[in-house]
C-alpha cells in the first residue's frame, strides 16, 4: 500500500513506500504536522500519529536579529565609535555616534572651554573608551551602550 502526503491540504504527493516515508521523516522533509493517508484509512491523519516515523528535533528558537526587531545592527556603530574614540576622543564624537548626547556634549565643552587643556584628559578617556568598545562583542556593546545607555567607560 502506498502512502500519500500533503502539507497544504491541496497538493498530494506520493505514493511512497513505508520505507520512503520513514526516510522523508528522518530527513525533515516530512513534518509531524503534515497529513498522510493510505488505502484502508478512513481519513487523513497527522504524520506524527503514524507508528514508526521519527522526526528530527525542531531547530532551537533563536532571538531575532536586531535588524528584524526594527532596530539596526550596531556592529558598525561599535567599530566607528571605537575608532573615533581613539582618534578624536577629546571631541566626544564617539559618544554622539552611539546616541549618548549628554556625555558627548560634556567632552566637547570641556575641550573647547579649556582651550584644549582639558582636551588632554578627554582624549585619554576617549582612547580608553575606544579600546573598550572595540574589545566588546556586538551583543555586549549593544546591551551595555545602546540598551543600557552606559555613559562612561
Amino acid at each position: 500500500m502506498g502512502w500519500y502526503m500533503t502539507r497544504d491540504g491541496v497538493t498530494r504527493y506520493g505514493p511512497y513506500t513505508e520505507e520512503q516515508l520513514r526516510e522523508l521523516a528522518n530527513a525533515g522533509r516530512l513534518l509531524p504536522t503534515d497529513m498522510v493517508w493510505r488505502e484502508g484509512m478512513d481519513r487523513w491523519a497527522a504524520a506524527s500519529s503514524v507508528p514508526g516515523l521519527t522526526f528530527p528535533p525542531p531547530a532551537p528558537l533563536m532571538p531575532p536579529p536586531a535588524a528584524a526587531s526594527g532596530s539596526v545592527s550596531h556592529g558598525g556603530n561599535r567599530i566607528a565609535a571605537g575608532v573615533c574614540g581613539i582618534l578624536l576622543g577629546s571631541l566626544g564624537i564617539h559618544k554622539f555616534i552611539i546616541g549618548l548626547t549628554g556625555p558627548g556634549i560634556i567632552m566637547l565643552l570641556v575641550t573647547l572651554l579649556t582651550c584644549g587643556i582639558g582636551g588632554v584628559v578627554m582624549s585619554i578617556i576617549g582612547i580608553i573608551e575606544g579600546i573598550i568598545y572595540l574589545s566588546k562583542s556586538d551583543e555586549e556593546f549593544y546591551q551595555t551602550y545602546i540598551v543600557g545607555k552606559k555613559g562612561w567607560f
